[in-house]
């Protein structure tokens, strides 16, 4: 059964194909992909994973605009591979579909070691 806040597979290509790391963002790509990573952030009433601080952070840190475009694109990378759902571990298998999600943003947040602190609330 798939979820309401599920991207289709063609939605998926879609969004991987916009993103090229070569450039940044712009605005535009930046409200969409913040946009999704907050719908996937609240579609899961429950905050077992405990990475929700983590993920508020990287969105804040994506959309500041201090922050080099270089820089964000490691952190965008690992956002559109935390909301699509067809990734190593399908995100539909509880629980264990998301194990990758997190070692990613974890990877992500020990990459960007002390420069993300600030991001937090």
């Amino acid at each position: 059964m798939k979820n309401k806040f599920e991207l289709s597979e063609s939605e998926e290509l879609s969004l991987l194909e916009e993103y090229y790391p070569e450039r940044p963002l712009t605005e535009k790509e930046t409200v969409e992909l913040d946009r999704k990573v907050e719908k996937k952030i609240t579609s899961g009433k429950k905050s077992i994973f405990k990475i929700i601080s983590h993920l508020k952070a990287l969105r804040r840190y994506m959309t500041d605009r201090d922050v080099k475009w270089f820089r964000k694109s490691i952190v965008v990378a690992a956002l559109v591979y935390f909301i699509t759902p067809f990734d190593a571990m399908p995100d539909f298998a509880p629980l264990l579909g998301y194990l990758d999600d997190i070692g990613v943003i974890g990877w992500t947040i020990k990459f960007l070691g002390d420069e993300i602190t600030s991001y937090y609330d």
